[in-house]
């Protein structure tokens, strides 16, 4: 790029140094910077840049640059405002994107800067345009439109506006009318109350009733009445009649390619678009009918980039492309997704990640031209080495072996040891921050087959809908696996070959006694890990090739063993492997090895001495955050990015992913189709294959299945999150509603989750929790092999069955529910064995004249099946899907007084063909009848609401009244 300081505006030196929004407004032809108060505002007679820069998880920043053109701006303006855009990007080392928007037809990127909204005003800075006078408050109606990001018009005061198919507000000095149409969905009239707040807010103080009109009601209704009344009265409105002259759709529009070169357009003739049409020292128009992309070579000069900025400004105006026609400027190098896709070949080296060194490098040695303090532009923030699992780790823990249609439980001390031909299914289950909850996953070794992998995904799914769905689902393949399964196993060994028939059947025998894990066989470990409470060995093949300078490995045959230590290894992986080897071998008496000085009979075991790599295993981490919202009608899906995305961006009517890069999280809102609930990890699997932002995902990502209501901390931490809004009742527009109506907060009887307890895994007291996983550990708590008579006593301990996990000793743990308090005095006996001796010693319980047991049967987790029981497995497991939840309630206790009416158990139901309708649907039950509640419930209001919040809404989902 060949540029100079002169060529660049002065009022950009220095921008896009650190995240956030920077906005300018042209005036006589000159970009003037705006305040952070007056970001937003926007007047109908004015163009503005604005400059959106976003932190990246590598450090770096990205930019995004995009002018507006007010419906009333003059043709010079809007002109100034492209050309100064060129000259943004510039100042940012031409590696910026930039998008022309209209008003009235923005992205819905644009509009997500800009909650909930964007209300132009009418005027300008101009002479010819003036700012209205202040004066009695004007009555106004606005459409809005969108489901995810809402773009706002004022239309004309008049019942000829309206029309069945969108939502309008109508904004009058005492009341804010939302009407809606009759053919508009759920998620729009939701987003419409967000605009119906913000109105209420900044044009009202805060201090105007709100009424919402369903298109078709009654006249009946006051509030309906009232409404019709400011457009002369109550008449129907037509249905929509056949539209002006269709324009051309988009999708009529054949590509086309043309060559911009000092000021010249030439059309390409080409039988298909590829990468190297494109040359770096030329600028290019695409038209693909309602978008444009303007592409700029590296080599082009500041002043060509201006030109082919001009040129696409005009091309659109002369060439008559719809409104809502966008105009998207792209540099080398840092091309869009959008743009690629339009290709039918593109080099994967030419993509966004190939440039930002080049283009950092420019940024800094031109602001440093311009005196600007560069150091902390492109200082990028240190990835952090020990990734955060988010999870309490002082759970119980359950494991299978899938063995063809079957499962076989595995004893606590077999439960971390995995075969590489398997597959596995676990169901953990932890305190989370107000209730219990369940995590239930497969695990898929890359040599498993297919059968196996099937049954596994059938029998976890049982088990989620045993836990009434209450569970978060993931699917994990060996290699890719997440912190939160290595945290929750704590110690995890990966053999190769197979136990499994279906294993046995796909390879010959030769094989399987070539592949199968052997004690006393030639065996090579990996040892890997961040600390005591998340350590591994995998086993790889005994060559030398297999070694690597950043990891510990051990080496064994049938006589001798081997500790290898990598020259780049830390204290900390020496201490992983000590640990390690007492689970492989746990008596054996090693020869250590250093690299560099290994012995003849080391080299001899692994068939010679050979060159091996030193960089430890790249694992894909986490990137930077994509959200997106899942159709799936007839097998294809379909999706929509939602940009600068929060929690009230999750409807409860849909499906979303969250694209994490190194993982993905399927999110699947309360109110959507049970049948389509169940295809979420077919969807997840078609968003992985379709590979929609060009990211190279992996096939064998995790993936995990989080259902509204019971998410998890690991995926709660993308957001700012208030599980408050996630438990309400009702639909996106019900929960809207009720919370504007009531003052911004909601009018439901939800305690709020309490402040998550930082369990940093058994190393930890709870006293410390706050601290890091990493920093919690303490060597002086174990001992290195053979320097200390403690350290061998404790590693004996370790292979007790009865320990789940045998990495290290368990502390002493504060736990949140004080009623299932651990029974025996060492703290190891599983819950589910405290909470059986509770539930029997409830059994034996006899009441007293002044006491009534009650029972009521609810879904639980199959947490007490116990190898060996007679019983069969499936037995078992319906044995523990069901468990008791015993409640003395004394005789003679008072009925609830509060005063309601009453209503029958037929009406009151969320499946009621006839449902009562003027209710408060988060207490559905208070509306029964004091016989009613009790036949139903089996015990008293009273009994009832003295219960933890959790375990009503459990008997209220199982009575359909949740």
């Amino acid at each position: 790029m060949t540029s100079s300081v002169r060529d660049i505006d002065p009022t950009f030196q220095g921008v896009g140094q650190k995240a956030g929004m920077e906005m300018w407004r042209i005036e006589n032809f000159k970009p003037v910077s705006i305040e952070k108060s007056s970001h937003g505002k926007f007047f109908t007679g004015d163009s503005y840049i604005i400059l959106w820069t976003k932190a990246l998880k590598s450090g770096a920043l990205r930019h995004d640059i995009h002018y507006w053109l007010g419906k009333d701006t003059s043709k010079d303006e809007a002109s100034t405002a492209a050309i100064k855009t060129v000259e943004l990007d510039a100042a940012l080392g031409g590696r910026t994107v930039q998008y022309r928007e209209v008003q009235g037809r923005e992205t819905e990127k644009f509009l997500s800067y800009f909650k909930p909204c964007i209300l132009p005003q009418e005027g300008g800075v101009s002479s010819e345009f003036k700012h209205p006078e202040q004066g009695g408050h004007k009555i106004r109606l606005l459409v809005c439109r969108g489901k995810h990001t809402i773009q706002v018009q004022e239309v004309p005061f008049a019942r000829s506006s309206l029309n069945h198919d969108e939502i309008f507000i109508l904004d009058t000095e005492l009341k804010i009318f939302q009407f809606n149409g009759s053919n508009s969905c759920i998620q729009e009239r939701a987003k419409a109350l967000d605009v119906v707040q913000h109105i209420k807010d900044t044009y009202h103080d805060g201090k105007c009733d709100i009424a919402t009109i369903e298109d078709g009601r009654l006249m009946a209704d006051v509030e309906t009445g009232e409404f019709w009344g400011f457009f002369g009265g109550f008449a129907p409105l037509p249905r929509k009649t056949a539209m002006q002259e269709v324009k051309k759709s988009p999708h009529s529009y054949s590509h086309k390619l043309l060559s911009l070169k000092k000021g010249q357009v030439e059309t390409m003739e080409v039988e298909s678009l590829t990468r190297e049409l494109l040359d770096t020292s030329k600028c290019y128009l695409l038209d693909c009918g309602i978008e444009v992309f303007v592409w700029m070579g590296k080599a082009t000069s500041l002043d060509e980039r201006k030109n082919a900025s001009k040129v696409a400004e005009e091309y659109v105006r002369s060439h008559d492309r719809p409104p809502k026609c966008h105009i998207v400027r792209t540099m080398e190098g840092f091309e869009t997704v959008a743009f690629r896709l339009k290709f039918d070949s593109w080099s994967q080296t030419s993509s966004t990640a190939a440039a930002p060194v080049e283009g950092r490098g420019k940024v800094a040695a031109m602001l440093k031209l311009q005196g600007v303090d560069v150091k902390g532009l492109l200082k990028a923030e240190p990835m952090k080495e020990e990734p955060q699992p988010n999870i309490d780790c002082t759970g119980d823990l359950q494991v299978w072996r899938v063995n063809g249609q079957e499962k076989i439980f595995l004893s606590a001390s077999e439960q971390s040891k995995f075969y590489s031909g398997d597959c596995y299914i676990f169901q953990y289950s932890y305190p989370g921050e107000d209730r219990e909850e369940y995590l239930v996953g497969t695990w898929f070794g890359k040599k498993s087959v297919e059968e196996e992998r099937d049954s596994a995904i059938s029998l976890a799914a049982k088990m989620i809908e045993s836990l009434m769905f209450m569970a978060t689902q993931v699917r994990i393949y060996e290699g890719n696996e997440p912190i939160q399964f290595f945290s929750i196993l704590q110690s995890f060994i990966v053999f190769k070959g197979g136990l499994s028939d279906g294993y046995k059947n796909h390879i010959t025998d030769n094989q399987l006694m070539d592949e199968t894990y052997k004690e006393d066989g030639v065996a090579l470990f990996r040892v890997q890990g961040y600390g005591p409470d998340n350590m591994q060995a995998i086993q790889v093949e005994p060559v030398a090739t297999s070694l690597n300078s950043s990891y510990c490995f051990i080496l064994h045959n049938d006589s001798s063993v081997f500790t290898w230590i990598g020259g780049l290894t830390r204290a900390e992986d020496q201490e992983l492997l000590e640990r390690q080897l007492d689970l492989i071998k746990p008596n054996a008496q090693p020869k250590m090895q250093k690299e560099g000085t290994e012995t003849e009979a080391f080299w001899e075991l692994l068939g010679g001495k050979a060159d091996h790599p030193s960089q430890k295993i790249a694992r894909t981490t986490a990137s930077d955050l994509h959200l997106f919202c899942c159709a799936f009608p007839d097998g294809n899906l379909k999706v929509t990015e939602i940009y600068n995305f929060d929690q009230d961006n999750l409807t409860t009517e849909d499906i979303f992913i969250l694209d994490c890069l190194s993982e993905i999280f399927v999110w699947v809102g309360k109110q959507v189709n049970p049948k389509k609930r169940l295809q979420a990890l077919t969807i997840a699997q078609n968003f992985l294959e379709c590979d929609f932002l060009i990211e190279n995902l992996s096939g064998e990502a995790p993936v995990y299945v989080i259902m509204e209501g019971s998410e998890p901390r690991f995926f709660t931490c993308f957001f700012t999150w208030d599980s408050v809004k996630s438990a309400m009742p009702g639909n996106s527009f019900q929960r809207k509603l009720a919370i504007l109506k009531h003052g911004g907060t909601a009018n439901i009887d939800i305690s709020k989750r309490k402040v998550l307890i930082s369990h940093v895994g058994r190393w930890c007291v709870p006293e410390k929790s706050h601290l890091s996983r990493s920093a919690s550990f303490n060597p002086e708590r174990v001992r290195i092999r053979g320097r200390s008579p403690a350290f061998n006593a404790l590693a004996a301990h370790f292979e007790k069955p009865n320990i789940r996990n045998l990495s290290s000793p368990p502390p002493m743990i504060r736990k949140l529910y004080p009623k299932l308090v651990r029974t025996d005095p060492t703290g190891l006996a599983s819950k589910s064995a405290a909470i059986a001796a509770l539930t029997a010693s409830f059994e034996k319980t006899v009441p007293t004249p002044q006491e009534a047991c009650v029972t009521q049967s609810v879904k639980a987790s199959p947490k007490a099946l116990k190898p060996g029981n007679e019983q069969s497995e499936d037995d078992n497991l319906k044995t523990n899907e069901i468990k008791s939840i015993q409640v003395k309630v004394k005789v003679g206790e008072a009925e609830d007084e509060e005063v309601l009416t009453l209503h029958p158990y037929e009406r009151l139901t969320t499946t009621s063909t006839n449902p009562v309708t003027d209710i408060d649907v988060s207490k559905r039950e208070a509306y029964l009848s004091a016989g009613e509640f009790k036949e139903k419930f089996g015990m008293t209001k009273d009994a009832f609401y003295k219960l933890p919040k959790w375990k009503q809404t459990k008997l209220k989902i199982a009575l359909q009244l949740f």
